[in-house]
């Protein structure tokens, strides 16, 4: 029922939206008699704020249409290189590449927590100035029929085999947050079973919860203090007859999106408070960072009922992967087994969201690996969000996995050269 309520008050707002949308405009518009009047920005402001409090927001697109490439600049063309029923396989063509030979593919796994793949939006751009990017988005589980059957935690690390095997040989894997769980898995899995010309030439794991038992968060903490049976009752819903996904069961995006903002209620309040004052005193800029922000903040999707419960069972609440007891379709995940590739592992010292040590754990538990081969990185004064945007990413955080991954292809060069 919640979920119908949720729909039925987006409907009453809808109208309300739209009323205020036009009314800002009405306000604003130069052509307009209305903005010259006294207090035409306080009510235009006004309008503007209700709107986007009440409007509902649609996945983003990538707005990814040139990168400068060894100063050159190159259009870019997104493609679907595989399709699958909970997520498509997307690939960011280049025009020019950075080297002559090409330049090292890199598949980054996307988080399935909430938010569309365009909130990597500004990590995609900046890798693409020196390396060939796929990327998983993943579909909102609303807009898949239950024909399509269950997603579940093991599905999500088969999709991830396969995607290897379809960008690979001879590529990078990078996952954000959630996915080091899932991606760490799979090449576990790959290395088990003897994949070794498909096991990545570098993982690169950046603010991602392998081992939730170390500096728990608010988000650990809300996991080990309800029993799995809470989540399943409280959290996991129906869809709606309006979608092609009806009757299928999810932890429903906005139910998410209202964890988000309850985390930081006063942040985003204060956020709000000041866009409106931005509008007022025509600081626009600032008033257009607002909206971008909030429009990808604001976007979620639904995740399937059984792919979520499945992570609070095996991360949160009874840690498989770091006992070493987690098993995929009956298969044990030994990162050990993992022995032929690099790891660079990389957190934020500010990160409320994944604690200190619960990607770096990682480390240990690779331990088949090399120990010059395996890197770790902290990121000072960065926060969850920092890790993978804006100008921490950029200038401290990025060079670092340029680095990484460039020191990794001369090491393989030179490798194959010797054995040659």
């Amino acid at each position: 029922m919640l979920y119908q309520l949720h729909e039925l008050t987006r409907s009453v707002l809808s109208p309300m939206a739209s009323f205020t949308h036009l009314g800002s405009s009405l306000f604003t518009n130069p052509f307009s008699p209305y903005t010259y009047l006294p207090l035409s920005k306080n009510i235009a402001a006004g309008f503007e704020l209700f709107h986007r409090l009440g409007k509902e927001y649609e996945k983003p697109e990538w707005n990814i249409d040139t990168v400068m490439v060894g100063g050159k600049k190159s259009n870019i063309t997104i493609t679907t290189t595989r399709a699958k029923p909970f997520c498509n396989l997307i690939h960011f063509e280049r025009e020019h590449s950075k080297n002559p030979g090409g330049d090292p593919k890199v598949l980054m796994v996307a988080p399935l927590s909430g938010h569309h793949a365009t909130l990597l939006r500004d990590t995609v751009k900046t890798m693409l100035t020196s390396f060939d990017v796929y990327i998983t988005d993943w579909v909102d589980a609303r807009m898949v029929p239950l024909s399509k059957g269950p997603f579940h935690l093991d599905d999500y690390v088969d999709y991830i085999r396969e995607f290897i095997h379809v960008v690979g040989p001879d590529l990078h894997i990078m996952s954000v947050c959630q996915p080091t769980v899932p991606v760490l898995a799979a090449v576990s899995l790959m290395a088990s079973a003897g994949e070794q010309d498909y096991i990545p030439k570098s993982m690169i794991m950046m603010g991602g919860p392998i081992d939730t038992r170390l500096s728990p968060t608010q988000v650990n903490s809300l996991a080990d203090s309800n029993p799995f049976s809470w989540f399943e009752n409280k959290l996991i819903h129906v869809v709606p007859g309006r979608y092609p996904g009806a009757g299928r069961k999810v932890y429903p995006g906005f139910l998410q999106h209202a964890g988000f903002v309850a985390m930081n209620p006063d942040k985003h309040m204060e956020a709000h408070y000041d866009f409106y004052m931005n509008l007022m005193s025509d600081q626009l800029s600032e008033a257009e960072h607002h909206r971008r922000f909030y429009d990808e903040y604001n976007a979620v999707l639904d995740l399937p009922a059984e792919y979520y419960l499945d992570t609070i069972r095996v991360v949160f609440q009874d840690h498989l992967l770091p006992k070493g007891e987690w098993k995929v379709h009956d298969d044990l995940v030994k990162p050990q087994d993992i022995t032929s590739s690099r790891l660079l592992t990389i957190e934020g010292e500010n990160d409320d969201i994944t604690g200190y040590g619960q990607t770096e754990a990682a480390q240990k538990l690779c331990s088949g690996l090399k120990k010059v081969d395996r890197k770790h990185f902290l990121a000072k004064g960065c926060g969850h969000y920092g890790i993978f945007s804006g100008s921490k990413w950029r200038k401290q955080i990025f060079p670092v996995v340029e680095a990484f991954i460039t020191e990794t292809e001369e090491k393989t060069a030179s490798q194959a050269a010797a054995a040659a």
